[in-house]
């Protein structure tokens, strides 16, 4: 399955400095990995696109379990509820603040989709995917009943998605 050796292909940038982080709120380890990012100066600025109403970022850091060297590089993202509406702030977000370029920060799964998202909405910046892997999904997504089955739910999103942005 072509989607699987996608997800499960990406690679790990450490090098690349990008003019934001953007990390979409929803998975395991996502938030932590995209403040490491922002404290080892791979952007200048973070955007936690989807955070829960009254969320704080000093609430981010106590959940994360890490401190966010420098606070007032951080925003916060409290309208989207879904991926399409991740796309649509994280667009607004960028097109305010004059963003170039993101390292988009999400579950390898859900990459994929994030990103077709994005470039539906004509986003005028260059991606850089920065997969968060699992531990709970196997890359031996055929040997696991779970993971399989999560996976097949996740391209058929992924799919709907490709038909409803071709029209």
């Amino acid at each position: 399955m072509f989607f699987c050796g996608k997800i499960y292909g990406y690679s790990i940038d450490e090098y690349h400095k990008t003019d934001a982080v953007v990390v979409l709120t929803g998975g395991r380890n996502r938030i932590a990995e995209s403040i490491r990012l922002l404290n080892n100066n791979l952007a200048n600025r973070l955007f936690i696109s989807g955070v829960s109403e009254n969320v704080s970022i000093k609430d981010i850091e106590d959940k994360a379990k890490i401190y966010i060297n420098n606070p007032e590089r951080v925003e916060l993202g409290y309208t989207a509820r879904d991926t399409i509406g991740n796309a649509r702030e994280v667009k607004e977000w960028t097109e305010k603040n004059n963003i170039n370029s993101v390292r988009l920060v999400t579950s390898n799964y859900h990459l994929p989709r994030s990103m077709l998202e994005l470039y539906a909405l004509n986003a005028k910046f260059a991606i850089l995917p920065h997969p968060v892997y699992s531990d709970h999904l196997s890359k031996k997504w055929f040997m696991s009943w779970g993971t399989f089955k999560f996976t097949a739910a996740e391209y058929n999103k992924f799919l709907l998605a490709w038909m409803r942005n071709l029209f």
